[in-house]
């Protein structure tokens, strides 16, 4: 009986093992198609100036941070949501 188990379980690996390889493959290579055709848009304006601002609250909450000047339960979000009202009304 045993034999029979093991003699059906190396008949199912040799039949599944050819379709697994070449699913992998296909996948493979329909991944490295479409990450290939497509082409990366540059940032915007508003977009760099995003970034621009994010950059500088980073700096602020960690400098704060650091120097212990973060109210208590302040949060990365709650810092940068009035960071970022705060940069965008300077200018």
């Amino acid at each position: 009986m045993n034999r029979w188990i093991l003699t059906a379980a190396v008949a199912a690996a040799l039949v599944t093992a050819p379709l697994v390889a070449n699913l992998a493959a296909a996948q493979t290579a329909t991944a490295a198609v479409t990450t290939q055709g497509r082409t990366k848009k540059p940032p915007s304006a508003g977009q760099k100036a995003m970034r621009e601002r994010q950059r500088k609250c980073g700096a602020e909450w960690k400098a704060a941070k650091a120097a212990g000047k973060v109210e208590k339960g302040t949060t990365w979000p709650k810092y940068w949501s009035a960071c970022n009202k705060r940069l965008k009304t300077a200018g």
